[in-house]
């Protein structure tokens, strides 16, 4: 399918989803299957894009960036994705760590990592997932307890993506709020060489260059400018990082049901069983129409999320956020599943490659957070009903 193009979109953002996408087919899902299949990572893609720009389109121009913000950087990665090759360290690296230390670093950590992470040199993993505390971070376990002028930080995290490429960690933990005594979260850059962090890998099913990691802090021992932003506007600054998250998990989502829909519409228009291409019987066509609408309509929502987001409105893009997050991922699986059965066996070949993504699809609707957690909210925030959680 075509670059996909709104009347919402300036000409720049337009200009930047044709670039975009023409970088993304010339690797495509071809060279995505050939680096997960080889178990590496997508270096050469990544090397590029940063070399193009766009991996710190979202960061300020005085340390590199291109002094833009999640609408250009979600539209990024949502055409690499529309071309088979997404880049997930998208979501953790620039979006979630370069967004919270650009806002809330010191001018110490700008610095020292908005040029590397703007230009692709740096790379930085988000550690905020615990065993038992999954969706609820008010249960998160992982401490971290002053001594002297320096940081302890002990605890366990998991699901954490890229840690094997990472140079850090922006690790969520919680201190203890000296006037009430309560825990409240923190967050503290890790560098990946510090003595008590490990790192195991996860086995997983799911068929992707980024792995999983389980990581233990064993009393890691940080300076005190390893904190990141005031000790005492945690959920703040934590937000600032969960809201692009959401907004980039969108675009993962929506980019990803383009590729599958595109491979799908393409197959329909040539595929001749009988006398007419299976494209024109409406029990083909109308589910791809209706897969087309969803992600149309989720683009709308995330498109929203990221303009209150680069306005400064956290409050409404939270709102926008999760929706256009929920909303993606349910249009994203549909379009794949539709796609895989427009193909009928193909649709499981190695040749087409769908059929990985009937498992990376359901990524959008688990991670960061489950829909039902994202209707939780909104039945709580938006529509007022009393909280269930």
């Amino acid at each position: 399918m075509s670059t996909a193009r709104t009347a919402l979109e300036t000409e720049e953002h337009q200009a930047l989803r044709a670039a975009v996408a023409a970088l993304g087919k010339r690797y495509g899902r071809d060279y995505m299957t050939t680096v997960i299949r080889e178990g590496g990572h997508t270096d050469e893609l990544w090397a590029e894009a940063a070399k193009l720009g766009y991996l710190g389109v979202n960061l300020p121009e005085e340390y590199g960036g291109g002094g833009g913000g999640m609408a250009e950087l979600s539209i990024v990665l949502e055409e690499l994705g529309a071309a088979g090759s997404p880049l997930l360290m998208m979501i953790v690296s620039p979006a979630i760590c370069g967004t919270v230390i650009a806002r809330f670093g010191t001018q110490e950590q700008k610095r020292t990592w908005l040029p590397g992470l703007a230009d692709g040199s740096l790379t930085m993993a988000f550690g905020i997932t615990e065993p038992d505390a999954g969706s609820n971070s008010h249960r998160i376990t992982t401490t971290a307890r002053r001594d002297g002028d320096a940081w302890v930080l002990t605890g366990r995290k998991v699901f954490v993506s890229g840690v094997d490429m990472a140079d850090a960690t922006l690790i969520v933990g919680r201190t203890e709020d000296a006037r009430s005594g309560k825990l409240k979260p923190c967050l503290f850059i890790v560098p990946r060489e510090a003595p008590g962090f490990g790192r195991n890998q996860i086995d997983m099913e799911l068929h992707a260059p980024e792995k999983q990691f389980e990581l233990v802090l064993d009393d890691v021992r940080l300076p005190a400018d390893a904190l990141v932003g005031d000790e005492d506007a945690g959920l703040l600054q934590l937000f600032a990082g969960l809201n692009p998250e959401r907004i980039m998990t969108a675009a993962f989502g929506i980019g990803m049901g383009r590729f599958a829909l595109g491979r799908a519409v393409e197959y329909a228009r040539t595929r001749q069983v009988w006398k007419d291409p299976i494209g024109a019987h409406q029990a083909i066509a109308h589910p791809l129409a209706t897969a087309h609408i969803d992600l149309e309509l989720s683009r709308l929502m995330m498109q929203k999320a990221a303009r209150l987001y680069d306005e400064g409105d956290d409050i409404g893009a939270g709102e926008a956020a999760n929706m256009a997050k929920y909303a993606a991922g349910e249009a994203c699986v549909k379009a794949v599943d539709q796609a895989v059965h427009t193909l009928g066996g193909n649709g499981l070949t190695r040749e087409y490659g769908l059929a990985s993504l009937i498992t990376a699809s359901r990524v959008a609707r688990i991670a960061p957070v489950s829909r039902e957690m994202i209707l939780n909210y909104v039945s709580h925030q938006s529509l007022g009903l009393p909280k269930s959680y």
